[in-house]
């Protein structure tokens, strides 16, 4: 039996399978993009797959406290398209 690693939502506190959450990398530049293949380089954090934490993340702004930092509303913006188009293409 292979070992599946655990990870912890940043939204919603559930610990789940590494493969069933969503990873955002921030890069040393700032910025902050979806991370698919999970090898990205960077600051990471894990964000349920379903909708509503990913709603949850950008209308709170709970990826502030994730990765230590200050993130512009711009940022933002630009992960909820980017959860928009995850979601459509599924």
């Amino acid at each position: 039996m292979k070992h599946i690693p655990q990870r912890t939502c940043v939204v919603c506190r559930k610990t789940r399978d590494k493969y069933d959450l969503i990873r955002l990398v921030k890069h040393s530049d700032g910025t902050i993009v979806l991370d698919l293949d999970g090898k990205e380089q960077g600051r990471g954090a894990y964000i349920c797959s379903d909708g509503d934490c990913a709603d949850r993340a950008v209308k709170k702004k709970l990826l502030n406290r994730a990765f230590k930092a200050n993130i512009g509303s711009e940022e933002y913006d630009t992960l909820e398209k980017a959860f928009s188009e995850l979601r459509s293409g599924e």
